[in-house]
């Protein structure tokens, strides 16, 4: 996919995966943006700039048109693994939600959370052994709970770890936390409470001081630092945050140009299931209506990952979990022989992530992979209509708890099953995904879109900086691949 460019300015957005990295290119004209296309090179781990100058020539190579000038370059990554975080909070349920929420939005992995609960020689003891990048220090809404902030403040001190510290809780509390911190040379970020009220989430400020300690973290990888000279906004961006600010842009629209509405996006790759869901419509709900933040998830936006469960290195993740009848079900297969070479496909998968099905059986293997992978992924995001009573909650039998997707019209589905499959086939796997919801909350209705290109990430990427063209172009280029189901 071309276009004849002249003497236009353009602008690359590059994607570093563990296994390739990819370019894609615009140019901008006015209020206008075009695509150029988009290529990939294998991502060169030693030396991450050999592989960002492969793709980029590949990109211009395979369109076999000069190479345009690029005023601008954006970039990101999903090669670290994301930071490694721990969460301190108040009460547990409430750390828990406020710290799921942050790292699921900004490309952080949470491996421990304690609270008031947990002893302060145990909270050394897991800050010690974890050892993490980044330490999400909650507790207390505004003009609530301030001792909490202060012990765990001097948990940190006696671990005597090297972490940056993001500092998201009470608001009146913050500067005192802060000086006693930096009275210990530990190094910290002061950001809006991430749960100012027991009816509200704010995630976006503690997102985006993620998002710096991301950059840092990724600079210590070697032809990292020559890209940061170059990227135009002197960041790189994790690679599910881009795609959450995507569909965010995607569904809320800007003030000029409405958006889509309520948008699902969900992303299979080889190693895990992603679903974003962002919900304008909810922004209408008054607080008091929202309910306590930890028993409902009414926030405008919301992110979930399986990380076990994925179409290559882990396949044996979905077998495990929904076991091999169930996935030869999807796709009307059956019997202890398939049973038993679905078992040997996805053990030779997970050492041969790489590999490409080369026959009718094993296309139908990964097809069946991928509906379970995306109906599981998406029953855990979705909400559920309540089976019990609970009377501390107010929940009767029938009542929906949870995210509620009942209302959204579309759904972006990204990932190699879809962009490199027949749109008959995508369609396949996408109608199987959510044509059997039970007791979930999931879509009625929805018309499904696919990434052909595999373009959200920079959607997301460039949305930050020039949203209404952004907006403009993503709504034209998705509306060309709706698949009628």
């Amino acid at each position: 996919m071309s276009r004849v460019i002249g003497k236009k300015d353009g602008l690359i957005v590059y994607d570093i995966g563990s296994t390739y990295t990819k370019a894609a290119a615009f140019t901008r004209e006015g209020r206008k943006l075009f695509y150029i296309g988009r290529s990939q090179a294998p991502t060169t781990i030693e030396n991450i700039a050999v592989g960002l100058q492969n793709a980029k020539y590949n990109l211009f190579n395979e369109l076999d048109m000069p190479e345009v000038p690029i005023e601008e370059v954006y970039a990101t990554s999903s090669a670290a693994g994301g930071l490694r975080m721990v969460a301190m909070g108040y009460m547990p349920r409430v750390t828990a939600k406020a710290a799921k929420e942050v790292a699921m939005s900004a490309g952080a992995r949470v491996l421990e959370i304690v609270s008031y609960e947990d002893e302060p020689g145990f909270k050394v003891e897991v800050l010690r052994e974890i050892s993490p990048d980044i330490i999400l220090l909650a507790g207390g809404t505004d003009g609530g709970d301030e001792e909490s902030m202060l012990e765990n403040a001097s948990v940190i001190i006696n671990s005597k770890i090297d972490a940056v510290v993001v500092i998201a809780g009470n608001a009146g509390a913050q500067a005192k936390v802060e000086g006693v911190l930096n009275s210990s040379n530990i190094k910290t970020v002061r950001v809006p409470n991430v749960m100012p009220t027991i009816h509200q989430l704010n995630v976006k400020p503690a997102r985006q001081a993620i998002h710096t300690q991301f950059i840092s973290q990724l600079t210590r990888a070697r032809g990292m630092s020559k890209l940061m000279e170059t990227v135009t906004d002197n960041r790189v961006m994790p690679t599910p945050g881009a795609v959450l600010m995507g569909t965010e842009l995607l569904a809320a629209g800007v003030y000029r140009s409405e958006g889509l509405g309520d948008l699902l996006a969900v992303d299979i790759g080889g190693a895990t299931t992603d679903v974003h869901s962002a919900l304008p419509s909810l922004g209408k709900i008054p607080d008091e209506e929202k309910g306590l933040v930890v028993n409902n998830e009414k926030q405008l936006s919301y992110r979930t990952v399986e990380g076990n469960l994925g179409m290559r290195s882990s396949a044996g993740g979905v077998l495990e979990t929904a076991g091999s009848a169930a996935i030869l079900n999807r796709v009307g297969l059956s019997g202890e022989e398939y049973e038993q070479k679905l078992v040997q496909y996805t053990a030779f998968l997970e050492k041969n992530p790489e590999y490409v099905a080369s026959t009718e059986e094993e296309r139908l293997f990964d097809e069946g992979i991928a509906v379970t992978a995306l109906e599981i992924a998406l029953k855990r995001h979705a909400g559920y209509f309540a089976q019990e009573y609970n009377p501390v909650l107010g929940i009767v039998p029938g009542t929906p708890v949870g995210r509620d997707l009942r209302k959204v019209e579309y759904v972006v589905a990204i990932g190699g099953i879809f962009a490199h499959s027949s749109e008959e086939k995508a369609g396949a796997v996408l109608t199987k995904a959510f044509e059997n919801p039970g007791l979930s909350l999931l879509p009625r209705k929805p018309l499904f879109i696919i990434d052909q290109e595999y373009l959200m990430y920079a959607i997301g990427t460039i949305g930050q900086k020039y949203p209404e063209e952004v907006l403009n172009f993503a709504i034209s280029y998705l509306k060309k691949h709706y698949i009628a189901c």
